[in-house]
C-alpha cells in the first residue's frame, strides 16, 4: 500500500508538471487583432516585407514579378507556407511556384505540400503551400537543416508567355507554425539566430555604439531561444521516476519476510 501511495503522488506530480509542456504541442503562431498583415511585397531578398505568423499579407503586382516576404521561425516550429494567387480573366497556361529561403538564403525543401502549381487558361486563381521540416536549435555545419531566424518567401510565374507578362494579379500570403515539442529537440543551440545584420549589431552594442544594422525587426512573442525547453525534460524525469519505483518495488518483493525468529544471527 505505502508503494502504491508514493507512486501515485509520484505520477500526479509529474503529471502536473506536464501540463504545460503538452500545451507546447499546439498549433502556435503571432497572429494580429484582426489577422491582416501588410499590403506590399518586396521585390529582393534585401526588400523583403515582413510578416508576422498568424497574418495574411496581401500583394498587387504584375505576372513575371518577383514577390518577397519574410517571416520569423523559432526552434521547434513546423512553419507552414501558404500562398494564393487571383489571375485576371484571360490568360493562358501558368505555372507558379513558392520558394522558402532560410537566413543564409539557402533554399529549404518542402517536407510536403504543392510547391508548383500550373493554372490553365482562363483559371481564377491558383493555392500553393509549402510546409517545412521542423526548425532545429543546432545543427552540423555541413547540414541543411531548417535553423531559428529569419525565412525569406519567393513567389513567381515561370514559363510565361509574352502576352502574359505584366498582366495584374493579386497574392495573398499566410504562415502559420505547429509546435512539434520535445521529438524534435536537440543538444546545443545556436550563438545568435540567422537574422540579416545580427552580426553586426551585436559588435555595435559591445562598443557602446549607436550605428547598427538591423535588417529583420520581427521575432518570436517569447523571445528567441525560446525552445529551450521543451516535454522532453517531463518525459525523461518520468522515465527516471517509474524507474526507481520499479527498483523499489522488485526490492520490496524479493527480499521475503527476513531472517525467521527461531534462527540465530550466527547460523
Amino acid at each position: 500500500m505505502r508503494i502504491t501511495r508514493v507512486l501515485s503522488g509520484a505520477l500526479l506530480a509529474l503529471g502536473l508538471a506536464a501540463g504545460p509542456a503538452a500545451a507546447d504541442s499546439t498549433p502556435s503562431a503571432s497572429p494580429s487583432e484582426d489577422g491582416s498583415g501588410p499590403t506590399s511585397a518586396g521585390t529582393s531578398f534585401r526588400t523583403a516585407t515582413e510578416v508576422e505568423q498568424g497574418q495574411t499579407a496581401t500583394a498587387s503586382a504584375s505576372t513575371g514579378d518577383y514577390l518577397y516576404w519574410s517571416f520569423p521561425a523559432d526552434s521547434g516550429g513546423r512553419p507552414t507556407v501558404k500562398a494564393t494567387v487571383k489571375l485576371p480573366d484571360q490568360h493562358a497556361s501558368q505555372t507558379w511556384q513558392v520558394d522558402v529561403y532560410d537566413g543564409l538564403r539557402r533554399r529549404q525543401a518542402c517536407q510536403y505540400g504543392a510547391q508548383t502549381r500550373t493554372a490553365a487558361e482562363g483559371t481564377a486563381s491558383v493555392e500553393l503551400t509549402c510546409v517545412l521540416r521542423t526548425v532545429r536549435a543546432w545543427s552540423e555545419p555541413w547540414a541543411n537543416d531548417p535553423l531559428p531566424g529569419t525565412y525569406y518567401v519567393r513567389l513567381t510565374a515561370t514559363g510565361l508567355k509574352a502576352s502574359d507578362l505584366g498582366l495584374p494579379m493579386n497574392a495573398e500570403l499566410r504562415v502559420d507554425s505547429k509546435h512539434i515539442g520535445g521529438s524534435a529537440a536537440v543538444d546545443g543551440s545556436l550563438a545568435e539566430p540567422l537574422i540579416p545584420g545580427v552580426a553586426v549589431q551585436s559588435a555595435a552594442q559591445d562598443e557602446d555604439s549607436s550605428a547598427s544594422a538591423v535588417l529583420s525587426s520581427l521575432e518570436p512573442d517569447d523571445g528567441w531561444a525560446s525552445g529551450w525547453w521543451s516535454d522532453r525534460w517531463v518525459w525523461s524525469g518520468i522515465g527516471a521516476v517509474l524507474a526507481a519505483l520499479a527498483g523499489i518495488g522488485g526490492y520490496t518483493l524479493t527480499r521475503g519476510s527476513g531472517r525467521p525468529r527461531q534462527v540465530p544471527p550466527g547460523a
